[in-house]
């Protein structure tokens, strides 16, 4: 083939191909949703997760399908954007379920439990063992549909203003816990507040609470709130693995094309993936800083651990006799819980025992 002759059916095809992807797009409905995220931006993992999906669903329709997100408070607090995804307030929002386990106490299973799954075994459930098909009728009760959107790992046992020594040190303490783990400590003498993460320093400051959890390292430090509480605990025995979740309104939801749907369900599992692995590189170096300042890091007594796990499973038993919802999740979720237990004393615990109790010997 002639250069000139080459060049020209070489530039022919380019041109076919640049008019080929505009047409592409357009033959898109062009869609503008907004999310509200139960989080304040200055928390840019938690917050995060909300921007990297919102942009990924922009880019994959060449900017045809635009989600608009807003943090905690500016369209609604940050504790009710469940109630404004079903009432068609917004179209979408990034939370966590167990804010609403007030509504009905099944939420819960979409976040953690108290000694619950980790974050590998949640996802696990949730993606290949019948997870996201147990909550879905309890969101579609709502209005919603939902989706994993983002984990944690497991999470630290929060700040407070004096040592816990003993069962006795928690009587009367006045601690932000929310979800399933408040009811829980509620019954060890806690009393428990739902306080959103934006205004844990000036409770924690003021002295309106004398204990607060948020997440970890990361954030704990970018609230804070080793400025305001001295003892530092672990490990968070409620949070195992917390998931959070992207819920939807179905009536919006079915308006969608297929290919928007499928670029959305794609950018709520890679922004799973991508909030865990955000958080796992930088806790490190958050406690490390935050001990180096003078953080007082404790274990939690193991009577602690004992009287906590017996009256969670004393908890679940009883929601279980109340809520039709708890008692259908809750009895696959247990026999889940137990295969993946034995499984993970096997291999995962037994190798992570080791490696993190040894030191490799030098030449």
């Amino acid at each position: 083939m002639k250069r000139r002759q080459f060049l020209t059916q070489a530039g022919a095809g380019l041109a076919a191909s640049a008019v080929a992807a505009p047409a592409i797009a357009q033959s898109q409905p062009a869609i503008h949703w907004r999310m509200a995220s139960s989080f304040p931006k200055n928390l840019d993992t938690l917050y995060g997760a909300g921007e990297m999906l919102v942009k990924r669903v922009a880019d994959a329709t060449d900017g045809k399908f635009q989600i608009r997100l807003f943090a905690s408070g500016e369209i609604v607090p940050g504790l009710q954007v469940l109630d404004a995804v079903q009432n068609g307030t917004i179209e979408c929002g990034h939370t966590v379920p167990y804010y609403y386990v007030g509504k009905d106490p099944a939420f819960a299973f979409a976040t953690a439990i108290p000694f619950g799954l980790n974050a590998r075994q949640q996802n696990a459930w949730m993606y290949y063992g019948g997870g996201t098909q147990a909550m879905a009728a309890l969101f579609r009760e709502y209005g919603c549909i939902q989706f994993p959107g983002g984990n944690t790992g497991a999470q630290m046992g929060g700040w407070f203003r004096k040592e816990i020594k003993t069962l006795a040190d928690l009587r009367g303490l006045k601690m932000r816990i929310p979800g399933l783990a408040g009811q829980v400590m509620s019954r060890l003498g806690v009393v428990p507040q739902q306080i959103a993460g934006g205004e844990l320093y000036q409770a924690l400051e003021r002295g309106t609470i004398d204990a607060a959890e948020w997440v970890g390292p990361y954030d704990d430090e970018k609230l804070g709130l080793n400025k305001v509480a001295k003892y530092y605990y672990y490990p968070g025995w409620w949070e195992g693995g917390p998931q959070l979740s992207v819920i939807v309104n179905i009536k919006k939801w079915v308006t969608l094309p297929k290919a928007y749907k499928a670029v959305f369900e794609a950018a709520c599992a890679e922004s799973n993936v991508h909030m865990l692995a955000r958080y796992d590189s930088a806790n490190p170096h958050a406690l490390k800083r935050l001990v180096g300042g003078g953080t007082q890091l404790r274990p939690f007594p193991k009577a602690v651990l004992e009287a906590g796990q017996k009256a969670a499973f004393e908890l679940y038993d009883e929601l279980a006799a109340k809520s039709p919802y708890f008692k259908s999740i809750y009895e696959g979720w247990l026999k889940f819980r137990a295969d993946q237990f034995l499984w993970f004393r096997v291999a995962e615990a037994s190798y992570d025992n080791f490696v993190f109790t040894s030191q490799p010997r030098k030449k």
